[in-house]
C-alpha cells in the first residue's frame, strides 16, 4: 500500500505536463490556421475583383495604397487601398466596384450618334479627387481643398469646378478638349470615320480638313517592360489626358498594327511618342519601313522619344534627354511634344557575311541607328545580355545595370579578350583600305551620342573637329585601345583615335570569334565581312527649347538690368 501511495504522484504530475502539450499545439496551430483562412479569403476576393475587373467598360487597377488623400467616388469615404480607372481616373471602394460600374460611364472613344458625330461632345463630369494645384473655371479659386469627395472634373479637358460654382448651363456646355484638342483624336471623329466605311467612302482628309491645319494627333507607344515598369504607370496616365484609342501598350499591341491607325488620319500630321529604350525606338521604326512597303508613305509619322531604357543615346541626341524617372508631369511631356520640330535621321543596312559556306547560307541583316561596334564594348553588351536573359528581373533598375556594365569593363581591362584587333580585322573606308594601330575596338557612328552620354566624335581639348550628324550621310569611325580607355574617354580624360568619315564601311574579320553589336543587340561573331551601307531616312522630333528655373531666373534679371540702364 505504502509502494502504491508512492508511485501515484509522478501519474498525477503527467496531466500538468499533458496540457501544456495541448497549448502549445494549439499556440502554433492557430496563427498558422487564421493565416491560412486569411490567404484562401484574399484569394476568392481576388478572384472576385479580376471577374469584375473582366466584365467592366472602365479600365480598373487595383492598388494597396492611393499616394495622396483619396475618397471613393460611390460612398465618399476615405480609402486607403482600392481601386481606380486609368482612363477617366474613378477611384473606388473594394466593395463599390459594382456600383461604380453601374452608376458612371467610362471614357466613350467612339460616339455612338452619327448626325452630329464631328461637332464638339459635351463636358464629361466626374466628381471628387481633383488634382492638386487645379483651379475652378468659374471662380478661378482652387478645387479639392475641403478633406471630401468635392468639385469636379472633366475627364476630357481636363478643367475642374467647385460643387457651388456647377450650373446647369455648365453641364450642357460643348467641351473644346482643353489645352491638348490638337493632339487627341475625338470620338466624334472616329464615329464619322466608322459611317464613311459603312457607306463604303474614303474621303478622310475632307473630314479632317474640319479641325485645321494645327491638328497633329499623337500616338502613344509604350513599353510597360521599360524602365522599372514605369511604362505601364505612364500608360494609365496618357489615356486620362489623351483618347484610351491613340494610347498603346507593344508588348500587347506590335507596333506595325498600332500604327494602322494613321490611315485613318491626316496626311503628314501624325506624331508619335514612343516610351521606352533605343531598342523599342528601333522597333517602331522598323514597323514605319513596312509601312513604306506597303504604298502608305503619306501616313509616315514623324517619331519623338520618351527615354526609359539604359543607354538612351539616340533620345540624348534629339534632345530628349538620357533617362526618364517622371520628374516631368506627363502633361509637360506633351507640351514638348507640340514643340518639337522635324529632322531626319540616316538609317543604315548592316549586312554581315559569314566566311566558308560556299556563299549558301543567306547574309545577316541589321538596321542601324546608333552606331556599330566590335571590341570590349560589344563584349560588355554580350555578357550584360547573356546574364539578363537568365534572370530579367534583376537588371531592372537603370542604375544597377550602369554597375553591371562597369563590373564586365573592369573584368575586361584584367583578361584583355579582345587585344590584337589590328591583326584581326581590315577596314575599308569608302573603298579604300586604313591602316590600324594596335587597337582593340572599333566604332561606327550614325549619331553623336555613345556609351550613355559621351560625344565620342568631338571628343575634348582643343582639336577642332566637325560635331557629327545624323542626317547627313555619313558614318564617324573611332578606334579605342581597350576597356580602360573606353573609361577614360567616358569621363572625358582621353579622346579616341579617330579614323575617319565615310558613306560606306566594310570589315573583314579574318580569324577567331569576336563580340560585336547593332545598337545594343550584341552576339558573338566568327570570320566574316560587314557591309554598313545607307538604307533610309526616319522622321523624327527633335526638342532643344527645354530651359531650367535657374536659366529663366538668370535671363529675367539680365533683362530687368538692360532696363535699368
Amino acid at each position: 500500500m505504502e509502494g502504491d501511495r508512492r508511485s501515484s504522484p509522478p501519474s498525477q504530475s503527467l496531466l500538468p505536463d499533458g496540457h501544456l502539450v495541448l497549448w502549445t499545439l494549439f499556440s502554433v496551430l492557430l496563427p498558422v490556421f487564421i493565416t491560412f483562412w486569411c490567404s484562401l479569403q484574399r484569394s476568392r476576393r481576388q478572384l472576385h475583383r479580376r471577374d469584375i475587373f473582366r466584365k467592366s467598360k472602365h479600365c480598373w487597377r487595383d492598388t494597396d495604397l492611393f499616394s495622396h488623400p483619396t475618397y471613393c467616388c460611390v460612398c465618399g469615404q476615405h480609402i486607403l487601398q482600392g481601386a481606380f480607372c486609368d482612363c477617366c481616373g474613378l477611384r473606388v471602394d473594394e466593395g463599390c466596384l459594382k456600383k461604380a460600374d453601374k452608376r458612371f460611364p467610362c471614357k466613350e472613344i467612339m460616339l455612338k450618334n452619327d448626325g452630329r458625330a464631328t461637332d464638339a461632345m459635351p463636358h464629361h463630369w466626374i466628381r471628387g479627387n481633383v488634382p492638386l494645384c487645379s483651379y475652378c473655371v468659374v471662380c478661378k479659386q482652387q478645387c479639392g481643398s475641403q478633406p471630401k469627395l468635392c468639385d469636379y472634373r472633366c475627364i476630357w479637358c481636363q478643367k475642374t469646378v467647385h460643387d457651388e460654382c456647377m450650373k446647369s448651363s455648365l453641364k450642357n456646355e460643348k467641351c473644346d478638349f482643353g489645352e491638348f484638342k490638337n493632339l487627341i483624336i475625338p470620338p466624334g471623329y472616329l464615329a464619322s470615320i466608322n459611317q464613311m466605311r459603312k457607306d463604303k467612302r474614303t474621303d478622310y482628309e475632307a473630314l479632317a480638313s474640319k479641325f485645321g491645319k494645327q491638328w497633329t494627333p499623337l500616338i502613344i507607344l509604350a513599353n510597360s517592360r521599360s524602365g522599372t515598369n514605369m511604362g505601364e504607370g505612364l500608360l494609365g496616365e496618357f489615356r486620362i489626358l489623351l483618347n484610351p484609342v491613340q494610347v498603346f501598350d507593344v508588348t500587347k499591341t506590335p507596333p506595325i498594327k498600332a500604327l494602322q491607325l494613321c490611315t485613318l488620319l491626316p496626311y503628314h500630321s501624325v506624331r508619335v511618342l514612343v516610351c521606352g529604350g533605343d531598342g523599342t525606338v528601333g522597333w517602331v521604326l522598323d514597323a514605319v519601313d513596312e509601312m513604306k512597303i506597303k504604298g502608305q508613305e503619306k501616313y509616315i509619322p514623324q517619331v519623338a522619344v520618351l527615354p526609359l531604357g539604359t543607354g538612351n543615346d539616340l533620345s540624348n541626341t534629339l534632345g530628349w534627354g538620357t533617362g526618364y524617372a517622371g520628374e516631368i508631369p506627363v502633361a509637360q511631356v506633351l507640351r514638348n511634344v507640340m514643340e518639337a520640330d522635324g529632322i531626319k535621321l540616316d538609317r543604315w543596312k548592316v549586312q554581315v557575311t559569314n566566311k566558308g559556306y560556299y556563299n549558301l547560307r543567306k547574309p545577316k541583316e541589321f538596321t542601324m541607328n546608333n552606331y556599330f561596334s566590335v571590341g570590349p564594348d560589344a563584349l560588355m553588351a554580350l555578357n550584360f545580355h547573356a546574364h539578363r536573359e537568365k534572370a530579367p528581373s534583376l537588371f531592372s533598375s537603370r542604375i544597377l545595370n550602369k554597375a553591371v556594365y562597369l563590373f564586365y569593363g573592369t573584368k575586361d581591362c584584367l583578361v584583355q579578350e579582345c587585344k590584337d584587333l589590328n591583326k584581326k580585322i581590315e577596314l575599308e573606308l569608302d573603298g579604300e583600305r586604313v591602316e590600324l594601330p594596335n587597337l582593340e575596338g572599333i566604332i561606327v557612328l550614325n549619331i553623336g551620342y555613345w556609351g550613355g552620354g559621351c560625344r565620342l566624335w568631338e571628343g575634348m581639348g582643343d582639336e577642332t573637329y566637325p560635331l557629327a550628324r545624323h542626317d547627313d550621310g555619313l558614318l564617324e569611325v573611332v578606334g579605342v585601345y581597350g576597356s580602360f580607355h573606353c573609361a577614360q574617354i567616358q569621363v572625358k580624360l582621353a579622346n579616341p583615335f579617330r579614323i575617319g568619315q565615310a558613306h560606306t564601311v566594310r570589315l573583314i574579320l579574318k580569324c577567331s570569334m569576336m563580340p560585336m553589336q547593332v545598337d545594343g543587340e550584341p552576339w558573338a561573331q566568327g570570320p566574316c565581312t560587314v557591309t554598313i551601307t545607307h538604307k533610309t531616312h526616319a522622321l523624327m522630333l527633335c526638342f532643344s527649347g527645354e530651359q531650367s528655373d535657374d536659366d529663366i531666373s538668370s535671363a529675367s534679371d539680365q533683362e530687368d538690368a538692360k532696363r535699368a540702364e
